[in-house]
């Protein structure tokens, strides 16, 4: 099953939640021509793995498996391991990591989905995208089956969108991106989160084509100052005028 990448056109940080989270107001679009693929294969009968992942791809907090545990935790333990006896999860990893296009976000998304319809489980989808909120932020995304959305909130509220998409080009520099770090950054930043506010309303009601037309790479994503300031290279990108997805280090441009 295929996992796509998307990227953020634009990204607004607009406040902070109870728990001191970002509040985000973003432009999400889904990346059909760039993905992952997940699969799962007969297991090999001398592993001993609870839950095996074989992957050209290793991540030592790796979400898929936070995602097991975690439904395991809520009550379909007996479901998975008996499962999981003689399955293994295969992941090809194509999505470039830490760049700001949610891989494993996507993958998470996917793999959910995945279980569910072949163990049955009978998950809807306000379920798996509730469950998600103690996976990672773009989960829900990937969930809603959207291609464009406007997203808010800490990445749950998803806003189904009819959009036009420009032809983009993307380079995607060897720079692995901390997102914690680059939002880090962004606290130590003066930001009218109001203005941010206001602006993002605004945003909300233009096209992709709209946007990346009318505003500038550092006016549509309030990561890109912070993202450079901590990985200094990135800085040649913002000057030719590229814009950020997330919190990078993709980068894209219209052609």
């Amino acid at each position: 099953m295929k996992a796509y990448a998307k990227a953020n056109i634009f990204l607004k940080i607009v406040g902070f939640d109870d728990r001191g989270y970002h509040l985000l107001e973003s432009r999400f679009v889904l990346l059909k021509d760039m993905f992952d693929t997940l699969e799962f294969v007969d297991k090999d009968e001398n592993s001993n793995q609870e839950f095996e992942l074989i992957s050209n791809f290793e991540c030592e907090d790796n979400i898929l498996r936070r995602a097991y545990f975690l439904l395991c935790e809520l009550g379909y333990k007996n479901e998975l391991r008996e499962f999981f006896q003689k399955k293994s999860l295969k992941l090809h990893k194509n999505i470039p990591v830490c760049a700001g296009l949610g891989g494993g976000s996507s993958d998470c998304a996917t793999f959910l989905t995945m279980l569910n319809e072949n163990l049955n489980l009978k998950l809807d989808q306000e379920t798996l995208i509730d469950l998600s909120k103690k996976l990672g932020s773009d989960v829900a995304f990937f969930l809603s089956g959207a291609n464009h959305a406007n997203v808010s909130g800490c990445g749950e509220v998803i806003q189904e969108i009819d959009d036009k998409i420009p032809n983009l080009e993307w380079i995607f520099p060897k720079i692995s991106c901390d997102t914690k770090l680059v939002y880090d950054e962004f606290d130590k930043i003066k930001f009218d989160l109001k203005e941010n506010l206001k602006f993002a309303k605004e945003y909300k009601n233009l096209s992709s084509v709209e946007l990346l037309e009318r505003y500038k790479n550092t006016e549509l994503n309030d990561l890109f100052y912070p993202c450079v300031k901590i990985y200094n290279r990135m800085n040649e990108f913002l000057n030719e005028g590229f814009f950020l997805s997330g919190s990078g280090s993709s980068v894209f441009r219209v052609i």
